[in-house]
């Protein structure tokens, strides 16, 4: 499809915007002169869709209502292509991660109808390691939520609850793992969004390293914050899934470390004892925050690993606090900047892009912006607004304190093997009627995040597992350790597990 050439009145319209001040007859000569310029816009086409991949032949279903009770699938399939460590395991793909030949939602009516011609690089990994992809599991609206209430499809049910939230984004992962209807998922963190459902149906969440696992095909929301990793029911497995999973593709300009570990089975039964274990105290008594039931049921876990021979120290970190604002600006201006403005990819980055993709979610954000969720609203109208207000001035000094945050862990973590505090400060809300207010929509989808976010923003591994119940729910404690570390938070993960004999599954289930 030729580019269309513009008309006077289109360049006179930004030349107002940046304020050019030219003329009928400036317009005109530019015109002219664009309008033989974009002949390299042609022949890039030509030359894209010469090399473009064909889509291939996959088979899928839809759900029945009556085997997705929890609202978990998105579409159901079975895809298999070789042998190797997960034969035999069913393995459920977060739907912000293409899978060539089915659909991809992303939660979002933005989104609804696309179909992506390439695999991720995570779901060639997971198929070449002989695992049977068994659907791709409902996810929140564009991955901006940590409820479970936001996705189009309609709320995904929490397993021990069915009137609570499963925690989000990877809500649908998190659910299926815990009601046993995959052995494995993959899911995406950017404020926690691994971690937030772990905790609160009781599975085993792991974010990774910044760049550890490449995102190549995954939905983006913010370069500096995006993450994909495993939830699992237990440790080893996540451990085996992440060894699959990580290592560099060449393509995801997310992986700057010229080296990254493979190996996260290795040690994995070492044990907690003689390691060094900072509990962290601000993670611990949020005000307005923090439920007594989930502190005290992480103290508890943390003693636990104590007697299974850790030495465990408590300690202030102030900056861990403040993590949560830098991370809300980075969050809001950051992912208006790129996933909104940018139509999910941006610019100025190099590696593997999809046109495709990008071409759909401009046109559907054109046509079906008003079905957003609340929480991408409030964070459209708040990053544009300090965008262009500002120009970038308040990303570019949280971005500064970025460092200043990441140092303060360093600094932790140099006197400690991990850092330890609850996943969240709560368990999982009842969820939201479809009527609630904005108020209380926005109230369930961002509450929890205190805990998370700040790790998203520095890089860090951090590991949740179920620490016990309160009141009858999961509650989760979260293992944060050195960058690409990520076998020393799974180490200690795993001697927590084998201390308390294994995680319990949902009553039912």
């Amino acid at each position: 499809m030729a580019i269309t050439p513009p008309t006077n009145d289109d360049l006179a319209e930004i030349a107002g915007r940046y304020r050019l001040g030219l003329d009928a007859g400036d317009l005109e000569s530019f015109r002219q002169i664009i309008t033989s310029a974009l002949a390299s816009y042609d022949a890039v086409e030509r030359m894209y869709r010469a090399h473009a991949p064909k889509m291939p032949d996959r088979s899928y279903q839809w759900p029945a209502e009556a085997d997705n009770e929890l609202g978990a699938w998105y579409v159901t399939t079975e895809l298999r292509t070789g042998d190797g460590p997960l034969a035999g395991r069913r393995v459920a793909i977060k739907d912000n991660i293409a899978v060539a030949g089915l659909p991809m939602m992303n939660g979002s009516a933005t989104v609804d109808g696309f179909i992506p011609r390439r695999d991720a690089t995570v779901v060639t990994r997971v198929l070449d390691a002989g695992a049977t992809i068994t659907g791709k599991s409902v996810c929140e609206d564009l991955c901006f939520s940590g409820g479970s209430h936001t996705s189009k499809t309609g709320p995904v049910r929490n397993p021990w609850d069915r009137t609570r939230s499963a925690g989000g984004s990877s809500s649908g992962s998190a659910a299926l793992v815990a009601a046993g209807d995959a052995d494995l998922a993959l899911g995406g963190d950017q404020g926690g969004s691994v971690r937030i459902p772990s905790a609160f149906c009781g599975t085993v969440g792991h974010k990774p390293t910044h760049g550890l696992v490449p995102y190549t095909g995954a939905f983006p929301i913010e370069n500096t914050i995006d993450h994909l990793g495993p939830i699992t029911s237990n440790v080893r497995d996540a451990a085996l899934l992440l060894t699959v999973l990580a290592g560099r593709d060449g393509l995801d300009p997310r992986q700057r470390a010229e080296q990254l570990p493979s190996d996260f089975l290795t040690g994995l039964e070492a044990g907690a004892a003689g390691l060094r274990v900072a509990v962290v105290a601000e993670g611990f008594g949020i005000p307005g925050r923090s439920q007594p039931g989930v502190d005290e049921t992480v103290r508890a876990a943390v003693r636990t690993l104590a007697a299974a021979g850790a030495a465990v120290s408590e300690i202030s970190l102030p900056w861990h606090r403040d993590g949560l604002h830098v991370w809300n600006v980075i969050a809001t201006d950051g992912a208006t900047n790129q996933m909104i403005d940018g139509n999910a990819h941006g610019m100025n980055s190099p590696g593997l892009y999809d046109p495709e993709l990008i071409a759909h979610y401009a046109k559907g954000r054109a046509d079906h912006a008003a079905e957003m969720s609340e929480s991408l609203k409030l964070t459209m109208l708040c990053g544009r607004y300090a965008n262009d207000r500002y120009g970038g001035w308040y990303y570019a000094m949280a971005r500064n304190l970025a460092l200043e945050l990441t140092a303060a862990y360093d600094a932790a973590l140099a006197d400690a093997d991990v850092l330890v505090l609850p996943t969240l400060p709560i368990v999982a809300s009842v969820l939201p009627a479809a009527d609630a207010s904005r108020e209380e929509k926005l109230a369930r989808s961002l509450e929890m995040i205190a805990n998370t976010a700040p790790f998203d923003v520095t890089g860090h591994p951090a590991t949740s597992v179920p620490a016990g119940l309160a009141g009858g729910l999961p509650v989760g404690m979260m293992i944060v350790g050195r960058h690409l570390a990520d076998g020393m938070c799974l180490r200690v993960a795993r001697a927590f597990e084998n201390a308390v004999g294994g995680f319990p599954a949902p009553p039912g289930y």
